[in-house]
Parts: C-alpha cells; sequence; structure tokens
C-alpha cells in the first residue's frame, strides 16, 4: 500500500510567513525553509523579530484567515486522495493549519505546536519529532507502507530521498541545480501524472 507524503507550504497552500511579513510591513520574515536549511535557527529568527514588534498568534492568525489553497491544489489533492492515502507533512503548526485544513477538505496533517503565552505571544515551539519528515516517511515504512513524497524545500529533501519515489515541486532554482537527480516539476497536472505512474 503507498502513502504519499506531501509538503503543505508552497506545494499547496502559499507561504504563510511571506504572507505575515507583506501583511505586517516586516519584510525580514520572508525567509522560509527554502532559504535556511536550519529549521531551529529560522524559527528563533522568526520568534525574535515577532517579540521585538509585540507581535503574537492573534496577529498572524487574522492572516491565516485571509489565506486561500493555490489553484487547483484543493482539485489535485481530491484527485490523488481518490486514488491512494496522502498524509500532508509539515513544518508548520497546528495553530497555523487548522483553517487551511478546512479549505483544503480535511486531509490528514502531521504538524508541530507553538507554545502560547498567557498573553498570546508565541513563546516557543515545541517539534513532533527531530528530522519530522524523513522520520515520518521512515515510520510509516516501518510500518508496512511504500511511500512517495514531495515538497519544494530544503526541510523536504529528507523525506523525498527516502521514499520510493520523491519529486521536487515548484522548488526555487538553487534547489533544484543543487539537486538535479530529483524531478522537478511545475503544475498539479505533471505531479499527478508522476505519482499516477509509481502507483501502478
Amino acid at each position: 500500500m503507498y502513502v504519499t507524503c506531501l509538503d503543505l507550504e508552497g506545494v499547496l497552500v502559499p507561504e504563510i510567513w511571506i504572507a505575515f511579513a507583506e501583511a505586517s510591513g516586516i519584510p525580514e520574515l520572508k525567509k522560509t525553509t527554502r532559504d535556511e536549511p536550519d529549521y531551529d535557527k529560522l524559527m528563533k529568527y522568526r520568534l525574535n523579530i515577532l517579540n521585538e514588534h509585540g507581535l503574537g498568534l492573534k496577529e498572524i492568525q487574522d492572516v491565516i484567515a485571509t489565506i486561500d489553497p493555490m489553484e487547483g491544489a484543493k482539485e489535485f489533492l481530491d484527485e490523488l486522495r481518490s486514488l491512494c492515502q496522502v498524509i500532508i507533512l509539515s513544518d508548520t503548526f497546528a495553530q497555523f493549519a487548522a483553517p487551511l485544513m478546512k479549505k483544503l477538505g480535511m486531509p490528514t496533517i502531521f504538524c508541530n505546536e507553538l507554545i502560547i503565552g498567557e498573553d498570546g505571544s508565541i513563546a516557543d515551539y515545541k517539534m513532533r519529532c527531530e528530522k519530522s519528515k524523513y522520520t515520518t516517511v521512515k515510520a510509516l515504512q516501518s510500518c508496512g507502507f511504500e511511500t512517495i513524497a514531495s515538497g519544494d524545500s530544503y526541510n523536504d529533501l529528507g523525506m523525498i530521498r527516502a521514499s520510493k519515489a520523491g519529486f521536487l515541486f515548484r522548488s526555487p532554482a538553487q534547489i533544484k541545480a543543487d539537486h538535479p537527480e530529483l524531478p522537478a516539476f511545475e503544475t498539479y497536472d505533471e505531479l499527478l501524472e508522476a505519482i499516477k505512474k509509481e502507483l501502478v
């Protein structure tokens, strides 16, 4: 049995932090896992900026409420879910993802959790497990599943490489150049066809 593991941001929905950077007028928050491979370093950088500006969970959730899935994302996901099991593996947080999952038809998502202070500030964050995407793919394989994986960023490379088949999707030019061995696609139709070939 196959499970397809998909990244969320940049693959199915726009990047949350970029949207918040634009809404808040803080360009430093545009940095994402496409730019910084070290997730802990990236999150500490983000939390420091939020604290400097007195911004917390509510302000970010207000922006998330305005975000819609990418054009064609829900249709792609619906068709893929009709062919195999699908799990979204994301380094985002449950407090960010919930409204987006409703717009995508409530797919299964494994993500992390924010630690919120009494004043609504984001005090810290808790990862679900170390190297969460790679670790989850390996755990699925240990249960007898074959995995197919797709994502766009540095933090997706582990699960892509560890899977029976793995694809880059709408990745930055630098990641594609650094990993020419990985098939790279720009449209949902291309990605769906590549996955279908693996499911035969």
